[in-house]
């Protein structure tokens, strides 16, 4: 049966040099697990693998989708079993590698079949939202539901509002629908967590900002400004510099919420991973696990 090797972490662990020293031991490709790396154009503020990092590894699921195309949990699922079935008969295991939690559960886990929406809730909340009450509304999800809004992208309106229509749907909480059970898999799935201490991790995230900035993440931004309403770009980073652009922040005051923003989401993530007793927890540093062949 075909390993699934799957590296998670916070994000500026250093998972992405981890990744390419476990593919070119295992010889396999690296399935990318950001799913904000998905999109083209958006590899300063998203630290896409460069081009010679790809040249490197084969990487999937980097740069294949515009800024403007949906794209989900569920699609990645599918999109990544397909592959896995594909490249199996050349590979004995295979390295998902990425920090996106949601798109990891997916994989391992599996979906949880969620019940239908009614229409009328679907206009109401849309149209709550096209209004501008997205903010009233995340209120409102972690009133409802708080189990739900610690581990969820908040950032992402498509999962407020999600969430939002089921609980008002069905007046049950949209958690009480993610029953965990894991779905069967046709390969043996071996997670392996990269931690650092919490100051360095914060210090990691603070030139990472700083060197995004440097190579050119303002420039990205006002090439993407034009999308900055398509849910892709309401991501740390870009959004924040919208807001430089619009006139309503300074620039060093949009790099420092940057930054803050990225260390609220780095523990976000390791809140969620730390209930995933499964996880074999290495430091970046260390040499690649020994059941690693």
């Amino acid at each position: 049966m075909l390993t699934l090797y799957v590296l998670l972490g916070p994000t500026a662990v250093g998972k992405t040099e981890f990744a390419l020293r476990m593919a070119e031991s295992l010889g396999c490709p690296i399935l990318n697990c950001d799913s904000r790396q998905i999109y083209r154009g958006m590899e300063i503020g998203t630290a896409a693998p460069t081009a010679e990092q790809l040249q490197r590894v084969n990487h999937y699921f980097v740069g294949t989708h515009s800024v403007g195309s949906y794209y989900s949990a569920a699609q990645y699922e599918q999109d990544v079993l397909s592959l896995v079935a594909e490249l199996e008969g050349r590979h004995q295991s295979l390295l998902l590698s990425g920090g996106s939690m949601l798109y990891i559960d997916a994989v391992c886990n599996g979906i949880d079949d969620i019940p239908s929406v009614d229409a009328e809730v679907r206009e109401t909340l849309r149209q709550r939202l096209a209004d501008g009450e997205i903010d009233k509304m995340r209120s409102e999800l972690q009133l409802l539901d708080p189990n739900y809004y610690m581990v969820a992208d908040t950032r992402n309106p498509k999962r407020v509002v999600h969430a939002l229509e089921v609980c008002y749907t069905t007046g049950c909480s949209y958690s009480s629908f993610l029953k965990g059970e894991r779905k069967p898999r046709p390969f043996r799935v071996v997670k392996i967590g990269l931690r650092r201490e919490r100051q360095e991790l914060f210090e990691r995230i603070g030139r990472r900002v700083d060197a995004m900035i440097e190579d050119g993440l303002l420039d990205e931004a006002r090439r993407l400004y034009p999308f900055r309403h398509e849910n892709a770009l309401n991501t740390v980073g870009y959004k924040e510099i919208f807001r430089y652009f619009d006139g309503e922040w300074t620039l060093p005051f949009a790099i420092e919420k940057i930054k803050k923003n990225t260390r609220d989401y780095a523990k976000k993530q390791m809140t969620w991973f730390s209930h995933d007793e499964s996880i074999q927890w290495f430091h970046p540093d260390d040499p690649l696990p020994a059941f690693v062949d």
